[in-house]
């Protein structure tokens, strides 16, 4: 009986998602747990395992569809019912060719590329899914006269839903590029036309395969993966010249963002250009990332009754415990004793306190969690990204500092996965390391709660009849009032500013 593969959750406010590249196709064996395709999600790119093992024996959405949660992939039929369709009765010469399996492998797209052989094979923009009509062109892969081996990614597309690479049809040569990076086409449009079949044995002989090959050991020692393939497209990087950081040489996307971010610095001193008539403004489309993230703290205020409260809290307690502490904290911890720690624990006492805050509406019912997962806001040079702190009221101040210089590591490579990012239940942002004194945080949907902190200044304020300079930060509070009070929302402030001043309450549980 054949076993479903359907759409996983893709995490919290995710419905649906592009199928990016089968990994398989119909009729090929799969192991359990091995990745049959890949899909795009407005947040992060994720890999479907085979349910079980045995043939892949439909593939019910082809690559470009958008798919909901939970929508059919395919079907993995047991190994014994997969031979059946072999057609071994019609044609006894396959059981030859099955023997001879392990040769023919490496033979299989010569020999497709032979089938077609001075054929020219038009390269088109497939479909890219429901209500997707055009893309942009990416990056190009593969210049005019490069050799291409079938299924080779040899341009990336970006939709407004998910960015994809074109493969090569046929395996021969590019011969000709008829849409150029930048241009925005029509599903359907002509990419590139191949000439199947012309290798490196036809046309200029060994000469141009040998010119060609010089440059590639680099990229077949570290093959790009979909995300950072995304950031160099995105951001026009060579990937010649990246260095790989991850696993045998591979290219991260932190090591491709690390790469978009170095140009500019070394394109900032031409100050000639800006002077020219007509370069005085530069209009950049948005990346995927950006015109995702507008649009959820767009559907942020517009579905929740949102309004901010403020307070401030006199740093004075915790920065001279961290100053009499850091030294041994770090020996003993490996980890720097820092200020989100204290600001977790707070919030997480605070929150037991006050549930609504902790909680989430759906539809007329009202979910309250007993659960503290912790969002932490981390900036990131595509942007703004939330990785989940999971039951931080069980974590220790040392294991809330390594949790999150864990997270934000992830983040910042590019590495966080979708369990990382879903399930928060309270979210912290701090907007204090950028210098901002004040701010009215937007809530992470579905939650009912997000504190902003700022910056730490030294203001004059009174104790007990005197006017002192105490190190001061504001803190917001932005709430969705629907489901909290103001009572609540004030009362909850309060009591993140009390643990916050006096650190020994966290200690007593008070």
């Amino acid at each position: 009986m054949a076993t479903e593969i359907r759409v996983p959750a893709l995490g919290e406010s995710v419905t649906e998602a592009t199928i990016g590249r089968w990994l398989k196709k119909q009729g090929d064996a799969v192991a359990l747990d091995e990745p049959l395709v890949e899909l795009e999600t407005d947040k992060v790119s994720v890999e479907v395992p085979a349910p079980a093992a045995g043939v892949l024996s439909e593939i019910a959405a082809k690559e470009g569809d958008t798919v909901e949660v939970n929508a059919l992939l395919g079907l993995v039929g047991a190994a014994g019912e997969a031979k059946k369709p072999a057609k071994a009765a019609d044609k006894p010469a396959k059981a030859a060719k099955a023997e001879a399996a392990p040769a023919k492998a490496a033979a299989k797209e010569p020999e497709k590329a032979q089938a077609k052989g001075g054929e020219e094979i038009e390269v088109r923009v497939p479909e890219g899914g429901e209500s997707v009509t055009q893309a942009d062109v990416g990056e190009w892969f593969k210049k005019e006269g490069d050799a291409v081996a079938l299924d080779e990614p040899i341009v990336s597309l970006e939709t407004d839903k998910a960015a994809m690479d074109v493969v090569a049809p046929a395996a021969g040569v590019l011969k000709k590029i008829a849409a150029k990076a930048g241009e925005t086409v029509e599903v359907g449009a002509l990419l590139a036309v191949i000439a199947a079949g012309e290798t490196a044995s036809a046309g200029n002989g060994a000469a141009k395969p040998q010119a060609a090959a010089a440059p590639k050991p680099a990229e077949t020692s570290a093959p790009l993966s979909p995300a950072p393939r995304r950031v160099i497209g995105e951001y026009g990087v060579d990937p010649s010249t990246i260095t790989g950081t991850g696993k045998d040489g591979r290219i991260t996307q932190g090591d491709a963002l690390a790469a978009a971010s170095a140009p500019k610095t070394a394109k900032a001193p031409a100050p000639a250009a800006p002077r020219q008539p007509g370069a005085r403004e530069e209009r950049v489309k948005m990346t995927r990332l950006r015109q995702t993230i507008a649009r959820r703290l767009k559907e942020a205020q517009e579905t929740a009754a949102m309004l901010t409260t403020f307070n401030d809290v006199d740093m004075s307690a915790i920065m001279e415990l961290r100053s009499q502490y850091k030294d041994v904290f770090e020996k003993k911890h490996g980890i720097k004793l820092g200020f989100m720690s204290f600001f977790v624990k707070a919030c997480v006492h605070a929150l037991k306190e006050v549930p609504e805050v902790n909680a989430e509406i759906d539809g007329t019912d009202v979910i309250y969690k007993n659960h503290y997962d912790i969002g932490v806001a981390v900036g990131t040079d595509r942007g703004l990204v939330v990785p989940v702190l999971r039951d931080a009221d069980a974590l220790s101040l040392a294991g809330v500092e390594l949790g999150i210089a864990e997270l934000g590591k992830k983040a910042r490579d590019g590495n966080l996965s979708l369990e990382d990012m879903q399930g928060g239940t309270f979210t912290i942002s701090n907007g204090g390391v950028y210098g901002s004194l004040m701010s009215t945080p937007i809530l992470n949907p579905p939650q009912s709660g997000v504190l902003g902190m700022h910056r730490i200044e030294e203001r004059p304020v009174a104790v007990k009849g005197q006017v002192v300079v105490r190190p001061m930060m504001y803190l917001a509070l932005s709430y969705d009032h629907r489901i909290v009070d103001g009572k609540g929302a004030v009362t909850f402030l309060v009591r993140v500013k009390e643990n916050l001043e006096d650190p020994q309450r966290l200690l007593l549980d008070l």
